[in-house]
């Protein structure tokens, strides 16, 4: 039995992952600001945390420290996007969507850390459109600029840590049938669903990183 800890856990990709893994034997400690999705699973232990807001997650950290002991995997799946051409988007979307695409996500590794498995595995969601090279969206520049940062930052931390663990990755995913592609293109089908990308998700969480540290891999079927 691995211990998960997965953010944005209360629909589409994370709320996949969650179940999926404790449905495997595993254990998920899930984070959303809405839980009531996760109540009752088996195996799946529900936390209303608001990544954005620094002391929320400091609090959590301290909760669950004396409760679970180590964490074999970290996802990073939480995701902000706002669909907006550029000429309206505001400083403060752009805040919104950093805080909780890149902020969040070094704050609560950071915090993490010290409880994570040295031969653990911290995997980071990003996106095609943060991959240098890839198709661009119009109206997504927060969101894409923002998977890009996180891009970079996956591959710094793998360095910083290459030689104590844990190891990190990133998995780049095109588009996913989800809520959150539901709301920022409507009616838009995407190619694969999140009960999908949510096996190959915590397949590669068990196994990647016997192969791969410091890696932003492509998972979209298409070309860029």
């Amino acid at each position: 039995m691995k211990t998960f800890l997965v953010t944005g856990a209360s629909r589409g990709v994370g709320f996949e992952i969650c179940k999926q893994a404790a449905a495997s034997g595993h254990r998920a400690i899930a984070l959303s600001r809405n839980i009531s999705p996760l109540k009752g699973i088996p195996d799946v232990y529900p936390f209303s945390v608001d990544l954005s807001l620094e002391s929320e997650v400091v609090d959590f950290v301290k909760e669950i420290s004396s409760s679970f002991k180590i964490i074999d995997v970290l996802i990073n799946n939480a995701g902000s996007l706002i669909n907006k051409p550029f000429l309206k988007i505001s400083s403060s979307d752009f805040e919104a969507v950093f805080k909780v695409n890149v902020f969040a996500v070094a704050n609560l590794t950071r915090l993490m850390i010290p409880m994570m498995n040295a031969k653990g595995h911290v995997l980071n969601i990003t996106s095609m459109g943060g991959v240098q090279g890839s198709a661009k969206f119009p109206g997504l520049s927060a969101y894409s600029s923002s998977k890009g940062a996180l891009v970079i930052l996956t591959e710094l931390l793998a360095e910083e840590f290459k030689d104590s663990g844990p190891s990190f990755n990133a998995l780049a995913l095109g588009a996913v049938q989800t809520e959150m592609l539901e709301e920022a293109f409507p009616g838009y089908k995407a190619p694969v669903s999140a009960a999908q990308i949510g096996e190959y998700i915590i397949d590669f969480a068990l196994n990647g990183h016997q192969f791969y540290n410091g890696k932003v891999l492509p998972i979209s079927s298409s070309t860029p």
